[in-house]
Order: structure tokens, then sequence, then C-alpha cells
């Protein structure tokens, strides 16, 4: 089976300097109780046939009580599947998971029987990067444009019907997909049912159904039972478990809250693939999300000793949950 970018991505962590951080200040994500979670966290939601993947979200704000929920990559209503769904103050992670591969099952219908060589030959053919114009109804501009599709593993051919498994860039529309084919086989195709298997880090055996997830509510609220619950939350941080990650010192944190850029003495360690213009995560030592940002210059020149390494673009860690540093040495660590 095919992998997704970052799937296949060949990493080190890099070590620039040793570090250790405080038990006084922050907490790794893990240590976060249930209603922390509830919060300001994420939940996979195995999205059914028929509501559209806002009506979704909607119904996660009112099983949690929250006031407000955000989804991950928009779903059609007939389509199923993976739709990861932030929680309350975690919305905002959403914007970093838009730009991830997703991976999808489809079943497509040819309208004539092809010999399975050439159906093969055809559907091999839109490996890599192809150009596709929107379908007429989408949330996009109707315009020419270029997406990769990483791979097409075929698992089924039954007479007109072929089952498959597709890894894709964020934006592509497989409906478009199942018809382009169609039509360079010379007589049309059409996507038969499509359901959702990966997008940007999280799986299928991480979704649960609404039902599942108002049932473990209930247990929560009403039986003080947290166990079900707990299961299907996650943190914020697994919204950025597909991007690549820099590490840094405590010294750094406060400062980076506030809105400055990260320059590379705030720097522990980091991973060894990252390059210029990558959009990273920067966390404490504790492994909690402090910002996403996007890299300045690439992983080799973060070992350096001086320069500005990422600039921030969302910060998500509370100001003051570590404690401001002395001037000199914050300044090591930071710049606006």
């Amino acid at each position: 089976m095919g992998l997704l970018p970052f799937e296949r991505r060949d990493k080190q962590t890099l070590v620039r300097t040793q570090a250790e951080t405080s038990p006084k200040y922050g907490k790794p994500p893990e240590t976060r109780t249930t209603d922390e979670l509830i919060k300001s966290g994420i939940v996979i939601i195995d999205k059914p046939e028929g509501p559209s993947s806002h009506q979704v979200s909607a119904y996660v704000k009112q099983i949690l009580k929250l006031d407000k929920t955000g989804h991950s990559g928009t779903l059609d209503p007939g389509v199923t599947g993976v739709l990861p769904v932030a929680l309350g103050n975690g919305t905002r992670i959403v914007q970093s998971l838009l730009p991830a591969g997703k991976e999808y099952v489809c079943l497509m219908h040819v309208h004539q029987e092809v010999p399975e060589e050439k159906l093969r030959a055809v559907i091999a053919q839109f490996v890599g990067k192809i150009k596709q114009l929107p379908p007429i109804k989408s949330a996009v501009k109707r315009q020419w444009r270029y997406r990769k599709v990483y791979y097409i593993d075929i698992l089924d051919i039954k007479g007109q019907d072929v089952l498959f498994v597709c890894g894709v860039q964020a934006g592509t529309y497989i409906r478009k997909l199942c018809h382009d084919m169609g039509e360079m086989l010379g007589c049309g195709a059409h996507m038969a049912e499509l359901r959702r298997s990966k997008a940007a880090g999280f799986v299928e055996a991480q979704a649960v159904t609404l039902q599942d997830l108002a049932d473990a509510f209930h247990y929560h609220t009403q039986e003080h039972n947290e166990a079900p619950l707990r299961k299907m939350l996650l943190p914020i941080e697994a919204g950025v478990s597909h991007l690549p990650k820099i590490w840094i010192q405590d010294s750094a944190i406060d400062a980076l809250c506030h809105g400055m850029q990260l320059k590379v003495p705030g720097i522990v360690r980091l991973d060894s693939d990252i390059q210029i213009d990558d959009l990273v995560a920067v966390m404490t030592l504790k492994d909690e999300l402090v910002l996403v940002g996007k890299a300045l210059i690439a992983s080799r020149q973060m070992l350096g000793s001086k320069g500005i390494a990422v600039k921030t673009e969302q910060v998500f860690l509370p100001p003051s949950t570590y404690p401001k540093q002395e001037r000199q040495e914050q300044s090591d660590a930071v710049k606006r």
C-alpha cells in the first residue's frame, strides 16, 4: 500500500544542545484532564452518509456542549469516513490540517467493459502530477489547477466495478478523478462510493461515531466514568503529527507566545528533514504545542549559532504558561 508524503519522511532527530525543562511549568499533553481536552482537543468522527461536514461539526458542538467546533477537509454529504473535528479553543489547528494529504477508498463504475490490462494502464497514468478542473458544484473557484496523486492501489476489479485506494494532495476531487479516468478509457466512468480512510495524521482506527461520542459524554457527565470519552479525545498536538518539529528551551517559550520569532539559540533539537518554507510545529520539551510557523532556514542551518529559524504564524500555548526570562536571555532565543 502507498504512503502519504509525511508518512514516507526519512527523518532523524538532530540535537543542537542539551537542556532540561522545569516540572513547575506546563504539563505533558497526556496528563491533561478530560475537561481540558474537551475545551481544546480533537475528536475524529466517522462521518456517516447524509449530513454535511459542517452539520457533523455542529452535532459534535451540541453533544459536547461547546461554543465552537471546526472540521478539517470537507466531505460531500454522500461520502463517509475520517473527519477530524477540533474542539473549543483548539479550532485554529484546522488551518494546519487542511493542506495535509488525504487517502480515500473509492468504488469506480466504468460505463463499459474494458480489458483489465487497459484499465490498469490508464489508472496508472493518473499517479503523479495531474491537471484537474474542479466540479461545477465545489467550494473553490472553478479553474484548472495542478494536484498530486501520490499513489493508486487497485484492490479489486469485478466486471465494470473497480475498487481502489488513492493518496492525494489536499484539494484533489476524487469524483473528477474518476470522470477523467473514464474519459481516457473512452467509455466514461463515475464514482459510485467514496470513503476517506486518512486525513493528515489521522486514520480510520481512531474514528468514532456520533452516537458513540454522545454515549461517552453521558457516561462522563452523568455517571462519572470518563474512560470511554477519554479514549476518543486527542490533544491539540495530534493535529501536528504530520508536521516536522522543533523543540525549544523553556526560556524561549513565553516570548514566542507573545508573537516573537524563534531564533536558532532557542532550539534544543529538531527533525532533520526541515526545508525552507516548510510549515513546522514548535514544541516545548514536554511536547506541548507552542506554535505553528514557517521555516526560514533548513535543518542543518538550525544547528548553527545565529539566525532566525521560524516565522510565527499561529500561537497555541497561552502566554504565561512558562515564566518570563531575563531580557538578555530572552533576546538570545527569540526576535520580533
